[in-house]
């Protein structure tokens, strides 16, 4: 099956170069492509993407807002940000919103198909930088607060999405079965009060909730 993507970017030389990309790659199909996010809800009930390319720069609504919309009305629907920002306050804001992975835009063809594809089947991608800043970030701790009462093996989960993995990758990480990851991830949610990864993601980065790898 054909993983859906929708692209919002106001560049317009980069939207054509993404939708010859998407649309020209085998098991992909651009399911709609619009200069701004001011119709947003609409184009999502009309287009039924699996993942939303999103820039975050853009007029109106920028890409963080807009992806803390589509979370809040769509849980489920991956958001994979591709911007020009590497600073630290877009990463986190645009985690926080609900985005599941963050790249930039000179982000080679092939690994912007590959993030597409990687997010579609759980993971979190990043590009390498914005994965520096994360891992810069953890090192600059002392202490690992833990008030959420979270078990050794269920920051060893969380450890696991921070670092992008998909569920498939937590369970052979791990040691344990897929039911194991999901039960231990929902317990996950239950304790940090987030209902998304990547809103858990957000936090665990925020509050330095696991060790950096």
């Amino acid at each position: 099956m054909n993983i859906r993507v929708s692209v919002y970017d106001d560049n317009d030389a980069l939207r054509d170069s993404l939708y010859y990309l998407i649309s020209g790659t085998p098991g992909f199909v651009v399911a709609g492509i619009y200069p701004d996010c001011s119709h947003i809800l609409e184009n999502i009930i009309q287009d039924k993407p699996d993942v939303v390319l999103m820039d975050i720069d853009m007029p109106g609504l920028n890409g963080i807002e807009a992806t803390a919309i589509i979370k809040s009305h769509y849980p489920d629907l991956n958001v994979l940000i591709l911007t020009a920002y590497d600073d630290s306050d877009k990463i986190f804001n645009a985690l926080h919103s609900g985005a599941t992975g963050y790249l930039l835009k000179k982000t080679t063809p092939a690994k912007i198909i590959d993030a597409i594809n990687e997010v579609s089947q759980g993971g979190a991608p990043m590009h390498a930088s914005i994965a520096r800043k994360v891992l810069e970030f953890f090192s600059e701790k002392k202490n690992i607060s833990n008030e959420y009462d979270l078990s050794s093996r269920e920051k060893d989960v969380l450890t696991c999405l921070v670092n992008g993995d998909s569920y498939k990758m937590i369970a052979a990480n791990c040691f344990i079965s897929m039911g194991t990851v999901c039960t231990h991830i929902s317990n996950i949610y239950k304790k940090l009060h987030v209902n998304s990864k990547s809103e858990a993601v957000a936090k665990a980065i925020r509050e330095r909730l696991v060790n950096d790898r």
